[in-house]
């Protein structure tokens, strides 16, 4: 014979005026993704919301209710990435983490967005960032490296830590590809450019952005502008780090002057380089995780924070190079 579940009902009032269509979501999407993910039905009778199931599942889902009652309550947003998330969280036993991670502001942009921490793996990585003078955050597309590094390189600015911003980037086809393009090499790389411009525009406005560049505080240049130079007080990003060679690389990185911090993002599944060149990124991630003063902070589908799908095709890409890699490197 099977073991018998164990069924029962947890009861949570909802006493807060306009807690339950927020909870619910438009056509009550929200509820039917947790009913559906946790197996659990989930009712509302009068001012009080009922979980019936399960009882390891209806915990599940409480704990995931309680935390969006949180995120509600500061006005968070409550969509359908968090909400997985979440649930991902409760199951682990670890749902008041997401009050945990949401609660500290890291930045507020010129238009009253407040940018925090979405998950537990940008948590640790914001920790590294602000205990560390060089970090490494390696992980696929979506999961906030650059925009999260980029926050914190404007606070750094802000609070007077340094005088400068330098952002940068490998231009991989500054070579005979862009050569017939009209302009010098920073009109031709430009296009290259273009996120890290978009994201500080958000973050302090265009004509702030147009002003500091003026003066020289914040610098948005190609990766050939940094050698031979010395970069002192100044907050470093290098983004797209995994088509840096390994000589552009240990040239960067050797520039790194006083006062100043440094952070390299990639994506080692996305390289750019001639398959005989092995990424600059992938090396120093090797050589350097011993280093004291250096942090690598890997991140993982579990931290994507755009659309949800983005996070479906990041996984079903993994399990297809799983694939091939078992069958000896060739394509099914």
């Amino acid at each position: 014979m099977m073991p018998e579940t164990s069924h029962s009902d947890v009861r949570i009032p909802l006493t807060e005026e306009g807690m339950a269509p927020a909870l619910f979501g438009a056509f009550d999407e929200n509820m039917k993704l947790l009913e559906s993910e946790t197996g659990t039905r989930i009712r509302l009778e009068e001012d009080t919301l009922v979980i019936t199931g399960e009882e390891e599942h209806v915990q599940v889902a409480s704990g995931v209710i309680q935390a969006m009652m949180g995120m509600i309550r500061r006005k968070e947003p409550v969509d359908r990435s968090r909400l997985r998330y979440a649930i991902t969280l409760a199951r682990e036993g670890n749902a008041e983490m997401i009050r945990e991670i949401m609660s500290g502001v890291i930045l507020v942009t010129t238009r009253g967005k407040q940018i925090k921490c979405r998950t537990l793996g940008q948590k640790q990585y914001v920790e590294a960032l602000k205990k560390n003078e060089v970090v490494f955050a390696i992980g696929p597309a979506g999961t906030g490296k650059t925009y999260l590094a980029m926050a914190m390189a404007v606070l750094a600015l802000k609070n007077k830590e340094v005088t400068r911003i330098i952002l940068t980037r490998p231009a991989v086809e500054a070579g005979e590809k862009l050569g017939f393009l009209p302009g010098d090499l920073q009109n031709k790389v430009d296009p290259y450019l273009r996120p890290l411009y978009d994201a500080l525009y958000e973050m302090i406005g265009v004509e702030n952005y147009a002003k500091l560049q003026e003066k020289g505080i914040i610098e948005v240049a190609p990766m050939a502008y940094m050698r031979g130079r010395t970069l002192n007080d100044a907050f470093i990003i290098l983004d797209e780090a995994q088509n840096a060679t390994c000589e552009q690389m240990k040239m960067f990185l050797t520039r790194m002057g006083q006062g100043s911090r440094m952070v390299i993002t990639g994506d080692v599944t996305q390289i750019d380089l001639p398959r005989e060149k092995m990424s600059g990124l992938v090396e120093a991630a090797e050589v350097l995780r011993d280093v004291p003063g250096i942090a690598i902070t890997r991140l993982t589908s579990r931290d994507v924070v755009r659309h949800e799908l983005v996070q479906a095709i990041i996984n079903a890409y993994e399990k297809h190079d799983a694939k091939k890699k078992s069958r000896g490197g060739h394509g099914a």
